[in-house]
């Protein structure tokens, strides 16, 4: 989609320095990366303020008149060049901490200027530090709009003088000197069908807007563009994965499944269940490899549909496994399949990095030679040495806790694909699993169990504290457990596990033995003693346990149904939302409380509004994206979504990504590998998207 292949240090007024720079801060080389550099929001600078009408409750100030003096402030090494700057109304000062010569030799006492900058207050006086000026002369004169464009720029291009104004200063010289229209990037059709400004004008107009309208259908035109070329890569990699990769086909229904369904399932599957079991059975027996994923809330039964599914892989032949982030949801998975698969000729084995070396050589002999049917596991299934007789179907739980490579060897691990089922109990809002799973199906249980009752949530101050304890007391007394998480950031890891043992010591003071047993679990503990604590509490010996977040995922404790987050604020929502998973498992009502203090930022205070409010995971994952943006939705390690989006956001523009969704649909239904002349442009847009490192589509 380049216009020029020039680099941008052949611009008018740009020279090697300033290049050098914007290459290095902002990856900006080319005229087309200049281009596509979009502003991320206007200011209309049609009105100038008097200095007598600034106050510090304005963003931004806009100014008209004369420098009347130049000063340097601070000691030798920490000068600041101020100027007073006075209209008449009053003065305001000017500041410049680097730049000093330039800045003096550049502006002089008594010319009359435009200013423009962020007003700030000392006492009764204002000031602007490193302000935008221009003769007013000039300001009168000049080529473009009084809608002035915003560019995101880092400190050192601001410290070198690289300012908004000198972005557009840079992007009108370079639409001067073009007269003749850029190449359009979309094809004719499209472009006359769906009523989109052409490739020329969203570029002119999304740097040099004459009004919003005009601001409104530029991004529109480049959103749309953009989040097209990401839809038709992914529904083109699916496309090209159905074609060339055949799946097991997986074709009866046999004697383990239906036991399993008729004689050993002692309730009704849920609606969502069988409609999930139907979409995968459809899959399985297709002749194509299954990649589909599978999004519930905690607690909603996607294990249930997990072991239907390795069932019917044992039915015809094939083995199965489970791959889990932590030894803790691994055994977790394991011993709630064992209790299920109990009365079948099924064998289960459970492989870790703690599993001794006599016991993991049976197991990988028996993998071998078949006799093992299902094996769950960790990073330790990854292994060179765990090799499968016949793997059909690989079940991966949390899969975004597993880097691309280590999903890979896994799959690797079978002559032919196995089928793939990725499980997550993070709900992922629509716009952004079009996105980061757009070539997956996905398959949706909205329904939890019959019997189950809403958690209810409750925010308390650290001043309510007492009241707290004393809720968790008669809770405790009608026989339930609790839990008090306490936040483990890793910047602050030595403080939150000060914190931790200080609340523990706290709990323990008031919750005394032998009335109350009060456990404490976390990372920094030696595994013994970990599986200790949680056996106690596990067993109902214990009544409370304090601990990280270390019992995020894989607890599971029907009897437990107080959920107590310390430092809530802290937390994210979706991390939240799976803490509060981790109670509400029986039928006792079950209760989540969030502690805070009074000091809540304004995005703290909606994280903590929103979980009070609703239960729907997905809900609370669609305002966690609106909150925190792509990158980090799923937790702190997280790479975010894995292409560059230079104007479309996925918080706001889901209708634009379904749109083009829709159109690349249509598009690829017809022309399948735009093979077709009229979809050129659209190949040749598919050549430039940069392919990622591992084509992750195949094994995410």
């Amino acid at each position: 989609m380049n216009y020029q292949p020039d680099d941008i240090k052949f611009l008018k007024g740009m020279g090697p320095r300033r290049a050098e720079l914007l290459a290095k801060e902002l990856g900006i080389i080319t005229l087309n990366d200049l281009l596509r550099y979009y502003p991320y929001k206007y200011i209309d600078r049609t009105k100038i303020y008097t200095i007598s009408e600034v106050s510090a409750s304005q963003t931004y100030i806009q100014l008209r008149g004369r420098i009347v003096a130049f000063r340097k402030e601070g000691v030798k090494y920490r000068q600041r060049l101020v100027a007073s700057f006075e209209d008449l109304t009053g003065s305001i000062d000017l500041v410049w901490f680097q730049g000093a010569k330039w800045v003096e030799k550049s502006y002089q006492v008594g010319v009359e200027y435009v200013i423009f900058g962020r007003p700030a207050q000392f006492g009764r006086k204002f000031s602007i530090a490193h302000p935008e000026i221009e003769p007013a002369a000039l300001f009168e004169n000049q080529v473009g709009t009084s809608l002035y464009p915003q560019y995101s720029l880092t400190e050192k291009l601001r410290s070198n003088y690289i300012s908004s104004k000198t972005f557009q200063k840079m992007i009108s010289g370079v639409f001067q000197a073009h007269k003749a229209p850029f190449p359009e990037t979309l094809p004719a059709y499209l472009v006359e069908k769906l009523r989109l400004m052409s490739a020329d004008e969203a570029l002119r107009k999304i740097h040099l807007p004459a009004n919003d309208n005009e601001i409104k259908k530029a991004q529109y035109r480049l959103k749309f563009e953009e989040l097209l070329a990401i839809q038709l890569k992914i529904l083109r990699q699916k496309v090209g994965r159905s074609e060339y990769f055949k799946g097991f086909v997986f074709g009866k229904v046999g004697q383990l499944f239906n036991r399993f369904y008729k004689e050993m399932l002692s309730f009704e599957l849920t609606g969502a269940q069988k409609r999930v079991m139907k979409e995968i059975r459809a899959d399985l027996g297709s002749g194509r490899q299954m990649n589909r994923l599978l999004q519930g809330d905690v607690g909603s039964g996607k294990t249930l549909v997990a072991l239907m599914s390795m069932l019917l892989a044992l039915d015809n032949g094939y083995q199965a496994c489970l791959m889990a982030p932590t030894e803790i949801l691994a055994s977790q998975h394991y011993n709630t399949l064992s209790d299920m698969l109990k009365g079948l000729p099924v064998q289960l084995s459970l492989l870790t990095g703690s599993t001794r070396k006599k016991a993991r050589e049976a197991q990988l002999a028996s993998l071998q030679d078949g006799s093992l049917h299902i094996i769950v596991g960790t990073h330790a299934l990854l292994e060179d040495t765990v090799q499968f007789r016949r793997l059909g179907l690989v079940v991966i739980d949390e899969q975004h806790r597993f880097g691309v490579a280590q999903r890979a060897r896994l799959w690797k691990k079978s002559s032919e694909p196995p089928h793939i089922l990725v499980m997550t109990a993070t709900p992922i809002p629509r716009t952004l699993a079009m996105t980061l799973y757009g070539d997956l199906d996905v398959s949706v249980i909205d329904e939890m169990p019959p019997g189950r009752k809403p958690i209810q949530t409750y925010h308390y101050f650290d001043s309510k504290r007492l009241a707290m304890y004393g809720f968790l007391r008669k809770q405790i007394d009608r026989g339930q457990q609790v839990f008090i998480v306490y936040p483990l950031i890793e910047e602050s890891e030595k403080l939150d596990y000060i914190a931790l043992e200080e609340g523990y010591a706290g709990v323990t003071e008031l919750f005394k033995p032998p009335e109350y047993v009060v456990v404490c679990v976390h990372g920094r503990m030696k595994s013994e003693d970990k599986e200790y604590g949680m056996r106690l509490f596990k067993e109902g010996k214990a009544h409370i346990m304090v601990a990280t977040t270390v019992i995020e995922v894989g607890v599971d404790i029907p009897n437990a149904s107080i959920m107590v987050i310390e430092s809530a604020e802290r937390f994210g929502l979706s991390q939240l939302h799976q803490l509060r998973g981790r109670v509400g498992r029986g039928a006792d009502q079950s209760y989540c409380i969030l502690m805070t203090g009074y000091k809540l930022s304004n995005e703290a205070k909606k994280r903590i509004d929103i979980m009070v409010q609703t239960n729907d995971g997905f809900i609370i994952a669609e305002e966690d994206l609106k909150l925190r943006g792509p990158g980090d939705i799923e937790g702190t390690q997280q790479s975010g979504v894995p292409f560059d989006l230079k104007i479309a956001n996925l918080a706001r523009d889901g209708q634009i990504l379904q749109y083009a969704r829709n159109v690349a649909e249509d598009v690829l239904s017809e022309d399948p590998h735009l093979k077709e002349p009229k979809n050129k442009l659209l190949a040749r847009m598919m050549d430039s998207m940069q392919s990622s490192q591992f084509d992750w589509s195949l094994i995410s």
